[in-house]
Parts: C-alpha cells; sequence; structure tokens
C-alpha cells in the first residue's frame, strides 16, 4: 500500500488570469501551480455560491464563502476533512466558512491521487500548505496594490485582510484582482504556533450525510439509464468456465441479457434483485478442482519453506550462524497466521459506461489514476478518453487498490453498449477477493551471559513477502548478529495488501517473540525493549528510517499511562511496541478473565506521529485500527478447500462485536516533525500486546491466530 510522495504537481506554467462571474466569485486554480482549463465553463448556485464542474483547490465567492476540493480517495481515514485543513490553515480562513468537495480523478492537476499507506497528509503536508500560502499571498497583494501600500504593511485574520492604517478587505472582495497577478515565489508558511485549524478536533465533513443516508458511496451512485450488473465468477480459485445454460435465467422477470466474458457470466437487469436472481438460475459447468489447494496444503508447503535452501536473504547483519554456535542457549518458535478477508462493509461495486466517445466510470477506488490507465488499456483507448469520478468508500483496507470489479465494469458496459452498475453481492465480496498472505514465521534467538547475542527471523508466505525496508525495521539494529530470510509459495489463491501489509502480523510475530525472550532472560519485557534500543541509538553505522529515540519515547509513555507493572487485581498486562508507515507505537492490552476466557477490556496506545492535524480523527483512526486487529487477531480466518473459500458471509465469517469492543485510551507525543502515517501503524502492534497479556493471565502462550480457535475452553 505504498504511494509516491510526489504528491502535487510543481509546474508553475499556466495560472487562471481572470474569469468574470456575475453572480460574483472567482477560483483560484493552481495545484502547486497549475491552473484547469480557463477556457472551462463555470455554474455557480446562486443559493450556495458553490461552483460546479471545476477540479482545482481553492474557489473564493464574493461572501468571502472557500471551497476547497479534496484530491485523494475517502475511505474513512479523514483525509477529505484533514486535507482542506491544511490548505484552509494556510489560507487564513475560519473553518466555518469552508466547503469541501471531492475532487473527480484529474492527472493534469493533481498528483498522487491514492489513498493507501497511510500516506495522504505525509505526502501533502508541504504542497497543500503551500497551496493555501500562495493564494493568501495573492490575496494580500492584489488589496495592497488597491491600497496603493506595500504587501508587508498588510495581514490577514480569517478571511479579512487589514493594513497598518486600519483599512480591511474581505477575500471575496479582491479575489477577482488577485487571481490576476503574478504567482509568488518561496510563500512562507505559518510557524506551527500560530495553527488556528491544524491540530485542533474538526468533525468529519460528510458525518451529517453519512448519518442521515445521504447518498455519498458508490453504491449509491445512479446515473439515468443505468442496468444493474451481477457476475458469476468461478467457485474456487484455478478453476475456468467450461459451459453454461442461461435458459433459466433470461426467463427471471426484469433480467436483459446474459453473457460470457472470459471465465465469468454477467447478468444484466433492471434491478439487482433481478440480476441476482438470475445469477442464482444460472447453470455453470467448471473445470475439475481436483489438483487445487486447500489451507491444510497450505500449511505443510509453508512448513516445508521454512526449512528449505529455498529461502532468500533479505537482511543480515554480523553473523548469526556463529552467534548461535557460541551461544549458551538458543530458543526459537513459530507464529502463523491464516488467510483473511478484506470484508468491508461496502461491496465492491462500481460504474461504467463505454461508447464511442468516452469512458464513463464512477465508484469507491484507492487508485483511480492507475484503474483509469487499466481500463483504458483494456478498452484499448487513449487514457484522456476516461473520466472516473470518485464516490465516498465504504472501507477499503488495501482491497480497494486493485481495480478489477472497475475492469469489470467496463468490458461489461463494452460488451452490453449500455450504461452498467457493477454490484458484488457479500458472497461475491468475500469470495472473490485478493486475500490477506497466509505465513509462518520462525524466530529464533541466541542467548550468551543472559544476553541477546542473535536474531533470526525466517518468512514463509503465500503472496506479499517482507522487504528490505520492513525487515529493517526494529528490532534491526538492536543486535549485533541479525538475519532476515524469506520465500514464497505459489497459489491460485490471490493475495494482496491488507491493512498494514505484512506489519500486520511480522509485528504480532516479533513482538510476541521478544516477550518470550523476556520470559527466558527473566527480565521485564518493556525494560528489555528499552535495552535493547539502547543499542541501536548507540549503533551509528546502521542507518535506520526509524528513530531508536522516538521508540524509546512512546514505549515509556504507554508504560506510565498503563501503570505498567503496578498489579491491579485481576487485570493482566501485556505490552507491544512497533514501527510502520512512518510512526512509532507502543500499546498496553489488558485483559480479566470472565468465567476463565480471557477478555480484553483496555487498550492504551500511544502514537509519535509527528503534527497531529486533527485530533479527533486522529483518535478515531487509532481506535479503529486496534479495535480491526483485535478482532481479527481473536477470530477472524478465512479457510479454503480445494481453491474454494469456505466463509461467505458474516454468519459464518467472525467479526468483533460491539460487545467485544475495549476502551482505548490514545495518547500523542508532542511534536514538531511533519505528520506520518495514522490509518495503518495502530493495527500491527495490537495483537501481540494481546497475546502477551494472554499469556499473563491464563499461562497459555498463543502463537497461531484466531487466539480463540486453539483456546482451551
Amino acid at each position: 500500500m505504498e504511494t509516491s510522495n510526489n504528491s502535487l504537481s510543481f509546474s508553475r506554467r499556466s495560472f487562471i488570469k481572470t474569469v468574470g462571474l456575475s453572480t460574483g466569485g472567482i477560483m483560484l486554480g493552481f495545484t502547486l501551480f497549475e491552473a484547469c482549463n480557463p477556457d472551462s465553463k463555470v455554474m455557480i448556485d446562486p443559493e450556495t455560491l458553490n461552483y460546479k464542474d471545476f477540479n482545482a483547490f481553492i474557489k473564493i465567492a464574493e461572501n468571502g464563502m472557500v471551497t476547497i476540493y479534496s484530491k485523494n480517495p475517502e475511505i474513512g481515514q479523514g483525509v477529505k476533512t484533514s486535507m482542506p485543513m491544511l490548505i484552509a490553515e494556510e489560507l487564513d480562513v475560519p473553518w466555518e466558512h469552508v466547503l469541501v468537495r471531492q475532487a473527480d480523478l484529474d492527472t493534469k492537476n493533481f498528483k498522487g491521487q491514492v489513498a493507501g499507506g497511510s500516506q495522504s497528509i505525509r505526502s501533502s503536508w508541504t504542497p497543500l500548505r503551500q497551496t493555501g500560502a500562495t493564494a493568501r499571498q495573492m490575496l494580500i497583494n492584489a488589496a495592497a496594490i488597491k491600497w496603493g501600500v506595500d504587501a508587508s504593511e498588510c495581514t490577514t485574520n480569517e478571511g479579512v485582510i487589514e493594513n497598518s492604517r486600519g483599512e480591511k478587505l474581505g477575500y471575496g472582495e479582491i479575489v477577482t484582482e488577485a487571481a490576476l497577478l503574478e504567482i509568488p515565489d518561496n510563500v512562507k508558511l505559518k510557524n506551527p504556533k500560530d495553527f488556528k485549524i491544524i491540530g485542533k478536533d474538526i468533525r468529519n465533513v460528510d458525518i451529517d450525510k453519512i448519518t442521515s443516508g445521504k447518498p455519498l458511496f458508490g453504491l449509491d451512485y445512479k446515473k439515468e439509464g443505468m442496468v444493474y450488473a451481477v457476475s458469476l465468477r468461478p467457485p474456487a480459485f484455478g478453476q475456468k468456465l467450461v459451459s453454461f445454460d442461461a435458459t433459466e435465467a433470461k426467463n427471471v422477470p426484469g433480467v436483459i441479457d446474459v453473457f460470457q466474458f472470459g471465465d465469468k457470466i454477467a447478468v444484466l437487469g433492471n434491478n439487482t434483485w433481478a440480476a441476482m436472481s438470475g445469477k442464482n438460475a444460472l447453470i455453470a459447468e467448471w473445470s475439475s478442482d481436483e489438483t487445487l489447494m486447500s489451507s491444510e496444503d497450505h500449511d505443510v508447503e509453508l512448513e516445508k519453506l521454512l526449512d528449505s535452501d529455498k529461502l532468500k536473504e533479505v537482511r543480515s547483519d554480523g553473523n548469526v550462524n556463529i552467534a548461535k554456535m557460541n551461544a549458551d542457549k538458543v530458543i526459537e518458535y513459530t507464529y502463523e497466521a491464516p488467510f483473511l478477508p478484506h470484508s468491508c462493509m461496502e461491496p465492491m461495486n462500481f460504474f461504467a459506461h463505454v461508447t464511442d466517445d468516452k469512458v464513463e466510470l464512477a465508484g469507491p477506488i484507492q487508485t483511480p489514476e492507475g484503474t483509469a490507465r487499466q481500463v483504458a488499456g483494456l478498452l484499448k483507448r487513449e487514457p484522456d478518453d476516461v473520466h472516473l469520478v470518485l464516490t465516498r468508500i465504504g472501507g477499503g483496507f488495501g482491497r480497494r487498490l486493485i481495480g478489477d470489479y472497475a475492469l469489470e465494469a467496463a468490458e461489461i458496459s463494452n460488451i452490453s453498449k449500455k450504461p452498467v452498475k457493477l454490484v458484488y453481492t457479500r458472497e461475491d465480496d468475500m469470495a472473490g477477493g485478493f486475500y490477506r498472505p497466509i505465513v509462518k514465521y520462525k524466530i529464533s534467538a541466541a542467548i550468551k551471559d543472559n544476553k541477546l547475542i542473535g536474531y533470526h527471523l525466517k518468512e514463509a508466505a503465500v503472496g506479499s513477502s517482507i522487504n528490505k525496508s520492513r525487515a529493517s525495521y526494529f528490532p534491526a539494529g538492536c543486535v549485533k548478529n541479525y538475519k532476515v530470510e524469506a520465500a514464497q509459495l505459489r497459489s491460485e489463491i490471490t493475495t494482496g495488501p491488507w491493512r498494514a501489509p505484512v506489519c500486520n502480523f511480522l509485528a504480532t510475530a516479533e513482538q510476541t517473540f521478544i516477550d518470550e525472550l523476556a520470559e527466558e532472560l527473566n527480565q521485564d519485557p518493556v525494560k528489555l525493549r528499552l535495552e535493547l534500543l539502547e543499542v541501536a541509538k548507540k549503533d551509528k553505522k546502521n542507518k535506520m528510517e526509524w528513530s531508536p529515540e522516538r521508540m524509546q519515547a512512546v514505549i515509556k509513555l504507554a508504560a506510565e499511562k498503563a501503570n505498567w507493572g503496578k498489579s491491579k487485581k485481576g487485570v493482566y498486562q501485556g505490552f507491544s511496541a512497533y514501527y510502520s508507515h512512518n510512526s512509532h507505537v507502543a500499546e498496553v492490552a489488558e485483559v480479566v478473565l470472565k468465567d476463565g476466557v480471557p477478555v480484553v477490556t483496555k487498550v492504551y496506545c500511544v502514537v509519535d506521529c509527528g503534527v497531529v492535524v486533527n485530533p479527533l480523527g486522529a483518535k478515531n483512526q487509532l481506535e479503529g485500527g486496534i479495535i480491526d486487529g483485535i478482532g481479527h487477531a481473536m477470530y477472524g480466518e478465512m479457510p479454503f478447500v480445494k481453491g474454494k473459500p469456505q466463509n461467505l458471509n458474516y454468519g459464518d465469517y467472525r467479526l468483533i462485536r460491539m460487545m467485544e469492543t475495549p476502551i482505548v485510551e490514545t495518547y500523542f507525543i508532542d511534536s514538531n516533525e511533519d505528520p506520518t502515517g495514522l490509518g495503518e501503524p495502530s493495527l500491527p502492534p495490537v495483537g501481540a500486546a494481546v497475546a502477551n497479556a494472554i499469556k499473563a493471565a491464563t499461562g497459555e502462550r498463543y502463537r497461531k491466530q484466531p487466539y480463540t480457535k486453539y483456546m482451551v475452553s
């Protein structure tokens, strides 16, 4: 889920010089600083002064209202609120005067229009602030010219410019003149101490529409004349379509058409009920599944890989083999995680209308540019022929980085020559995904004189695997002899990024192992982590993207807030700390026993993510990641039998329930560092924090997920 840091265009070749509006107002259309087409038509809603059909960042009306476009897909991570906050802060307008709109895909004006890797704010922190600051400076310059004073004599405050004589102009009164000016160079950004919006709790800009059921999401998107489509896909990964009989399907009232495309069958209907009923009436024959793998087969093959010569070195410091030979003791444990679906609340869906003139797309996608490019390639069209409207996304978690369903909708529309809304059923969604890889980690430690002298991690996985960057996360650099090896197993089952890719279970394995190491050394697990980080601090040659000092700070604060080591009657604690998506996180999970069963009641979470743009949204992200992580660690599993997924709806696939969610206390390290990721970093550590707490409560060590599957009742 990694994305480019080059989020915005730095072209300065074009800028809107003037736009005359009879109702008042103008658009400041630079994307640091590339404008929308000056020839574009502006449509004004006289009631709200909202401009339509533009894709630039800033529009200002004569009444001082400001429309700010949010360029990145909104998947619940809050960027539709927090990204405009950056612009509004430097523009110096009151937040209550800001209207936020979702931008469509616009490759000419926007760069990095992606939601993935918890990188949206991190990559846009400076460019978006510069966008707001540049607009503000141009407004100041225009006012200064009108007053005949030097721009240095003018200041702004909440959308109003004032000069040294006390004269004032609202932004809307001078915006037309401002657009005529040259774009200033090297605008000055605010000092963080002067922030009025950044760092304040701002509620979700869509919350009223969400809670009242207004259309926002892909499933809500409708166009006049569109038909609904569903697809029958192979029931098992690796199967092919041999033949099908659509006689009964075509007799279902409301079914419009049935046809094959690839190894799938499309059913078109006047509504979803007709299309889905038609699909259920299809009779299809598929190729044999006898050679396809089941979960048990994957388990056996991964175990073989761990002890094979197929492992490839990812990172190696010192000499682990010699450390093991010289050790007083070597401990070794294996940790295992199953396939997981993304189980997004909103099933996959997409609208497509393919005509000779253009390709219209609309729907929930984390990678709009890449998906539009793939659709253009599929249809043998020019990328400029494709227009993609971004809707709000009802959960992504990495699933919507992969636009297969958008391509499917485009192909069905192209064949049928109709505007098509493709909709997955829940069963389609669970059975036709790109799953979190099944993985095994074998970790060993060499101990001499009651000290860690060697650390060796082996990984065997289906699909995405540990890379050099992730192999360099904590505890890399904390031990002289350190080695990571990995191997991948081929499988018909498709895998892909799942919230905090690789780290989501790598952190669980490593942080559980550190507790096991602490137990072997008869040492407090928090103290051991701090001591290991002291080693990393002294190693000046080992360049790491993470900071031992920042990691120590979150560990110490988490231990303090949770009263670590101070007994609470009937409460058992587990610790974990991890770095991912550029953020440092430490967590303490608390467990109590109810009728002998461990129950997670509370989690303390401390994060160093640099400047916190929107604390309210940030807390939501951290709490959501923790609850998601606990739920999947305790209950989540997608088994396969001969390539066929077994849990196709929520009656079979176990998610955490409201009554099982713990209280989460979140704390942020005070920082002026640039913001880092938040949508994912709280999830990886929590699996180990829970496992370590369960060990404290029951004496049982769980190294396989989901934990409840292996608990003795």
